[in-house]
């Protein structure tokens, strides 16, 4: 039975370009870093990633540094980025985030908050998930280090004004970074035009591997590393660059790149006929996903009376592949800390699942949920009702 994957937010299958890209590169000898003849033939694979991802994200090839993906780019930008300025002025340590950030980000502000004693604020969201910027702006001042925010939410889908961010950090002296990792192949992403610091992106998200990603710095931008070793990557991220994976990464975002708007369209397209669908066949379902500005491919749905969980058990044993919108901690389901952001109640936060659509997403799949959903919602709320849930 073809299964019906409908989590593209968490991973895309990889594209063949990308295997045929890495492919080329697996069993060849050489490392990037050594001069002889199969060195720089590592090396110039890297650098031709390196000039292909570059444009395709409106940066300079030299403002693109190499990483494991989109958690260290994340790290890097914001520890980093704080060390760097606040050792250049010491009364500048304070970090803004956005309240409904991926954990990359907010565990890593925690951490500088908890470690080092900088103060962290959380800029809130409306109800569409999208971040307000007059509300930021009585949070970023003289104190401020780094301002993060998003570009594209991973839970709902929202788009944030990034370029609104990045002008407002500017103004006071403050470095931006921006988690572009759902954004990057999916909506136009232009790093100069943006005005951000830093980007931070990842190729499994995609259709390219799992484990290589990167972070855009702005040229001229000095960031104190958190890898120190061979001095790789501008000496901002040592370590032995992994050769097949941005040659991957690079042929997947070139791919990602030029369907996009035609990819765009279709999705969006397929996006509206399946909420429409499910409306018809649970007519209380709540949809959380902003319709404009977001992601063409996400789509957060409430199902009152519904365990979130519950729900994903039976839509797997249905042959569906989708993600809860909560996380599990210490073993007890808990709200997503977006929906809590964008003002859900917990026991909405715990009825929410997440449908991500992507290039192998086709009206099939739309139909196999469609299918499952009344028998499903029903169980669910049986198994719910049984338990004392409402």
């Amino acid at each position: 039975m073809r299964r019906a994957y409908l989590d593209h937010a968490a991973t895309t299958p990889m594209v063949p370009e990308a295997i045929e890209a890495m492919s080329r590169q697996l069993g060849a000898a050489g490392n990037p870093s050594s001069l002889h003849g199969s060195g720089r033939l590592a090396r110039r694979t890297v650098e031709e990633a390196r000039e292909s991802i570059a444009e395709r994200l409106g940066a300079l090839p030299v403002e693109v540094v190499f990483t494991s993906g989109g958690t260290e780019a994340d790290n890097l930008a914001l520890q980093g980025g704080w060390w760097s300025v606040s050792r250049r002025d010491p009364a500048r340590t304070g970090v803004v985030v956005s309240a409904v950030e991926h954990h990359a980000v907010l565990d890593t502000a925690i951490w500088i908050h908890d470690q080092l004693g900088a103060p962290v604020e959380l800029a809130p969201v409306d109800r569409d998930g999208i971040l307000e910027l007059d509300r930021l702006a009585g949070l970023v001042g003289p104190s401020t280090a780094v301002v993060s925010v998003m570009w594209a939410n991973n839970e709902v889908g929202a788009i944030q004004p990034v370029a609104g961010v990045a002008e407002l950090a500017a103004t006071h002296g403050a470095l931006s970074h921006s988690d572009a990792v759902q954004a990057v192949g999916h909506v136009p992403v232009d790093f100069r035009a943006s005005g951000l610091d830093t980007l931070s992106c990842t190729a499994h998200k995609l259709g390219g591997p799992v484990g290589v990603g990167a972070l855009v710095i702005r040229r001229g931008l000095e960031l104190t590393p958190l890898l120190h070793g061979g001095g790789q990557e501008r000496d901002v991220r040592s370590g032995t660059v992994d050769v097949a994976g941005v040659a991957g990464f690079a042929a997947a975002l070139a791919v990602a790149d030029d369907r996009r708007a035609a990819e765009d369209e279709r999705l969006r397209g397929l996006r509206a006929e399946f909420v429409t669908g499910v409306r018809a066949v649970v007519p209380e379902v709540v949809v959380n996903t902003p319709a404009a500005p977001s992601l063409p491919g996400v789509i957060s749905l409430t199902f009152p009376g519904c365990e979130a969980d519950a729900m994903l058990m039976l839509l797997d044993a249905a042959g569906i592949d989708c993600a809860s919108g909560s996380a599990c901690a210490a073993g007890l389901s808990q709200g997503s800390h977006v929906l809590l952001a964008m003002g859900r109640t917990e026991r909405e936060a715990r009825s929410t699942l997440r449908f991500s659509l992507g290039a192998t997403s086709d009206a099939d799949d739309v139909v196999a949920v469609l299918r499952a959903l009344p028998e499903v919602v029903g169980r669910a709320r049986l198994a719910g009702s049984l338990h004392g849930v409402r």
